[in-house]
């Protein structure tokens, strides 16, 4: 009774994520990543054929980005003498989850890419088939799988529990979670901000003026929570790049 017969509230959803194709084949989430790979490949191109003793702004962020997942994340998972190889994977992997992210945060995009699952389900892949190849050619098809379902000081008999439980917790669960984590925080964090901004415009749209006046308020709160989506993007790119670096340390390591 207190809203107009014409004022109607449309429920934020999975639907708020669907974009019509703006060419063939080519909607708002795909042009996302499209730029991400654009942006992330020239500003690497451009600061690394010009190296300065005085960094540029560009050049310092660029050396900070890599000296944080370098002791930050890389040092921690994987051994000193195979980190080196895997570095370039694991910088572009942040730096490129951290992008698309950040389009959520960003006037004019407005939507975070990992929201839609196909992109976190295929970097999710890409990471279960890396630890797997890693480990064969590091240890042989038999022994890594032999070291990773039986390893050795367990008895023989809690084989028949521990095996099974390996197989679906690495083999199974493990890139359904890697992705499923990505896609959920973004989903869910952009969709509370669009129950807020929405919201605020069903509120400002009543007659009743008690109504119109916690129009602020939702705005109010949409802004706080887009500084919190922000954090969680920033966050969310370091736990996925941060699992990344483990199962590929873990595939290295003799005593996996």
């Amino acid at each position: 009774m207190f809203a107009r017969a014409d004022a109607q509230f449309d429920t934020p959803g999975p639907q708020s994520f669907l974009y019509p194709e703006m060419l063939p084949g080519l909607t708002k989430p795909v042009l996302q990543i499209l730029l991400a790979v654009l942006l992330i490949g020239v500003v690497s191109v451009l600061v690394s054929g010009r190296l300065k003793f005085v960094p540029s702004r560009v050049q310092f962020g660029s050396e900070f980005l890599y000296e944080f997942v370098r002791n930050g994340i890389g040092r921690e998972q994987i051994e000193k003498a195979d980190l080196l190889r895997y570095l370039p994977l694991l910088l572009t992997m942040f730096t490129f989850i951290l992008v698309n992210n950040l389009f959520g945060f960003l006037p004019f995009f407005q939507l975070p890419t990992m929201a839609r699952i196909a992109f976190p389900a295929g970097l999710a892949g890409l990471v279960y088939v890396l630890f797997i190849v890693v480990g064969i050619r590091r240890h042989g098809v038999l022994r890594y799988f032999g070291k990773t379902l039986f390893p050795p000081g367990v008895p023989k008999p809690v084989w028949l529990i521990y095996a099974p439980f390996e197989v679906l917790s690495t083999f199974i669960l493990r890139p359904i979670t890697l992705a499923l984590r990505l896609f959920a925080t973004m989903f869910a964090g952009h969709v509370m901000l669009l129950v807020f901004v929405t919201g605020g415009v069903y509120f400002l749209e009543q007659s009743v003026i008690g109504l119109k006046l916690l129009s602020p308020v939702a705005f109010l709160l949409a802004v706080g929570l887009s500084f919190l989506e922000l954090l969680i993007q920033v966050l969310q790119a370091y736990v996925f790049t941060m699992l990344t670096a483990h199962y590929i340390g873990a595939a290295l390591a003799e005593g996996h």
